[in-house]
């Protein structure tokens, strides 16, 4: 009995597992319109080198990000991230000895000057066999210069099993030199290049 329950039960989540995978990779059957990101299937990560010895990472756990998407004309479609500077997690060891996040917060990226870390594309290229770039301003530490993203579409799906919604999913890498938004402290001792992992599910609104 227990063995034919094992082997339902492998199967059922085996079924579940396929429905969950099986996705385009591309936008075909995609309504356009606004899609925000599912920040539980999200992430933004960033990494910089520390005196030579390791490439430190971070992340952050306050963001919203949304994509105004435009299947038909890729490069029409236009994307608006807001992260909160204070949700950097570091993962600190000793948190009850030491604010490390704040520290970090306020030393590497600036939040002293400006809470929010802003991006607003001002270019999409189109897609080529499922990667493009983005070009758009980012605002940090009271500071706004250009940046670029490498990105590239994962997959996405008009119904997914548990949102019940279009969703689709993107990653994107950029890096940046802190410097030029001001923000020099420790650098270049501390890197000054900041190299940033972008993952996103996103979800089609209402």
């Amino acid at each position: 009995m227990f063995t034919k329950y094992l082997a339902s039960t492998a199967i059922a989540l085996t079924l579940l597992g396929s429905s969950i995978i099986a996705h385009a990779k591309d936008l075909a059957d995609i309504p356009a319109g606004k899609y925000s990101a599912d920040i539980t299937h999200s992430s933004v990560l960033w990494k910089l080198d520390h005196s030579g010895f390791s490439m430190y990472r971070a992340r952050f756990n306050d963001f919203t990000a949304d994509i105004d998407l435009n299947p038909e004309d890729f490069t029409k479609s236009s994307v608006v991230v807001e992260i909160k500077v204070d949700s950097v997690d570091t993962a600190y060891p000793y948190a009850e000895k030491k604010d490390f996040n704040k520290k970090i917060a306020e030393q590497i990226i600036g939040s002293k000057d400006a809470p929010l870390i802003t991006f607003k594309s001002t270019e999409v290229s189109e897609l080529n066999d499922g990667k493009f770039t983005i070009v758009g301003e980012l605002s940090m530490a009271g500071q706004t210069h250009s940046i670029t993203l490498d990105a590239q579409l994962n997959g996405s799906t008009p119904d997914h099993p548990f949102a019940k919604k279009p969703l689709v999913g993107f990653s994107a890498t950029t890096s940046l030199d802190r410097t030029v938004w001001g923000v020099s402290k420790y650098a270049p001792r501390i890197g000054a290049e900041v190299f940033v992992e972008i993952e996103g599910e996103f979800i089609k609104a209402e």
